[in-house]
């Protein structure tokens, strides 16, 4: 949160200000996401000659592999090109990442029915599905998803590089269950692209929004304390590209957690019929309470589908204007 430093004689007194505007356009839109790894992301380990090798004892899923030989990686094809150049050794110097710490490990290059083999399974971007939920209208930051992207190999948050929001469009939607979420199917339209994202976080991904918005609706933010227990509704995708909009009730409302501030019961017949209950692909979903946008749709409970979790509206824009997106 920004600080405003205001001089009254001999005083400072910190004042806090609202970076984000006091009306914002209201999302529900479906998203195509795709996250570039800042590095090359280790998700797992494959067998070679009938046993698992793991490359390196040091390395593990999770990892990102930075350099090969001292040379910058940033994709599959820049590791697979500088692992070939040494292949005739046997063997490759790699500088991998481990949280915030950088270290370096030789990897063995296996020779496997003529082919040099490395027994990881890599990536370099991530791919998926979501709801917007929100573009500022003074800065064009928005926001999306209400929680982090997470690879599902190694269950982490991804550490990107760069990412891109895009078209997409619901095609079909499989139910959840209990003890099973469901999720949104959707077609990918790669070169309408809408907007750039510049960070993944627990309170969602943010960027900047590049695509027109006067189609959408402006409306108040509302604050912690306007989130009531009652009726309520989110507005998401369930056909196409049409954002419609659903009842829910407020069951609980909890201050005092970091992600998961409210939670809520799908009371929409038609919501049900279709998905269930929160299914995947529904994480952005603003909420609307009173007139005002309250918070975000961000988790399905496995175990109970028809009700889930969302995250203050307010959390998430002001994680949105951290460090001057």
């Amino acid at each position: 949160m920004k600080k405003l430093l205001l001089f009254l004689c001999i005083f400072l007194v910190p004042l806090e200000v609202s970076a984000y505007s006091d009306k914002i356009y209201l999302g529900g839109n479906t998203l195509g996401i795709e996250l570039d790894c800042k590095g090359v992301l280790i998700v797992g380990f494959y067998q070679i000659d009938g046993k698992l090798n793991k490359g390196n004892p040091n390395l593990q899923v999770g990892d990102y592999i930075e350099k090969i030989n001292n040379v910058e990686i940033n994709s599959l094809n820049e590791l697979t090109n500088e692992i070939e150049k040494y292949t005739s050794e046997g063997v490759a110097k790699v500088t991998y990442r481990r949280g915030n710490k950088e270290y370096d490990t030789m990897l063995p290059l296996v020779l496997d029915d003529g082919v040099y083999k490395t027994g990881l399974y890599v990536k370099d971007s991530i791919l998926g599905i979501g709801t917007l939920t929100y573009i500022d209208p003074e800065t064009k930051i928005f926001g999306a998803l209400g929680h982090e992207v997470v690879e599902s190999s190694s269950k982490q948050m991804v550490e990107i590089k760069t990412g891109l929001i895009f078209k997409n469009k619901i095609v079909s939607i499989d139910k959840s269950a209990v003890g099973t979420a469901g999720s949104k199917n959707a077609k990918y339209y790669y070169n309408t692209v809408y907007g750039n994202i510049i960070k993944n976080t627990n309170h969602g991904i943010f960027g900047t929004y590049n695509k027109g918005i006067n189609d959408l609706k402006l409306v108040p933010v509302g604050t912690k304390d306007d989130v009531k227990i009652g009726d309520a509704t989110l507005y998401t995708v369930l056909d196409g590209e049409k954002v419609e909009e659903f009842k829910i009730k407020i069951k609980k409302i909890n201050e005092t957690s970091d992600t998961k501030n409210i939670t809520f019961e799908i009371t929409d017949k038609n919501l049900l019929d279709k998905t269930g209950g929160v299914v995947q692909g529904m994480s952005g979903s603003p909420i609307m309470q009173n007139g005002k946008i309250i918070g975000v749709v961000t988790h399905v409970i496995v175990d109970n589908p028809t009700s889930g979790y969302g995250l203050f509206i307010t959390k998430m824009l002001e994680e949105g204007e951290k460090n001057n997106i």
